[in-house]
């Protein structure tokens, strides 16, 4: 096994280049690398709303195995992204029960939602970095990871409900959470917060 490098979330975005697809930044702890992943749009939900820290009205298939593993004191012990083939990324779940340790092959998404579900530390082999990653200055000097940030600032611009009260808020995020749509209910989460600390 070669050189592992942990990571963290910086940030989910719509994906400029594919419809639909959502980009996952994965930031380098100890360094000014960041991975870009392109990720589906309910494995994106999946891992915002954990981290919002938002309850779904019923148990997203990760919090479903998290709940099962929990069940059966299994735990997670960390994620690696292990290879890297043709612009697909490998990862793996690190997991023990008892004295017992097993590695599970899972898409990288999938396990990114469920590390965030069991707070456990993210890693990628190093050569991954070195093939895919991009350094943080030159994100800054304009390249995707820039553009995708300032697509995202746009688009909480354009569907910010500033015109609505607390109280209509609140009805709208209750509504948006019984219907699932986790990012709607994140921006009004954030516009209600945003005004409380006002």
């Amino acid at each position: 096994m070669g050189n592992k490098i942990e990571l963290q979330i910086a940030d989910i975005a719509p994906s400029g280049s594919t419809s639909g697809a959502y980009a996952m930044i994965l930031a380098e702890v100890d360094g000014n690398r960041r991975l870009p992943i392109v990720i589906g749009g309910v494995e994106a939900q999946a891992i915002a709303i954990e981290l919002e820290k938002m309850t779904p009205s019923r148990p997203l298939t990760h919090d479903l195995f998290r709940s099962l593993a929990h069940g059966f004191d299994i735990d997670i012990e960390e994620v690696l992204i292990y290879n890297l083939v043709e612009g697909i990324f490998f990862a793996k779940l690190i997991a023990r029960m008892g004295g017992r340790t097993a590695e599970i092959d899972a898409r990288t998404s999938d396990a990114v939602a469920i590390a965030v579900r069991f707070n456990c530390p993210v890693f990628c082999e190093e050569f991954i970095l070195e093939q895919a990653g991009v350094n943080a200055e030159e994100a800054a000097q304009g390249d995707d990871i820039a553009d995708i940030d300032e697509q995202v600032e746009e688009m909480l611009k354009e569907e910010e409900p500033t015109s609505l009260s607390i109280d209509e808020l609140q009805k709208q995020l209750n509504i948006a959470l019984e219907q699932e749509e986790y990012e709607k209910a994140s921006r009004i989460r954030d516009e209600i917060n945003k005004r409380k600390g006002e």
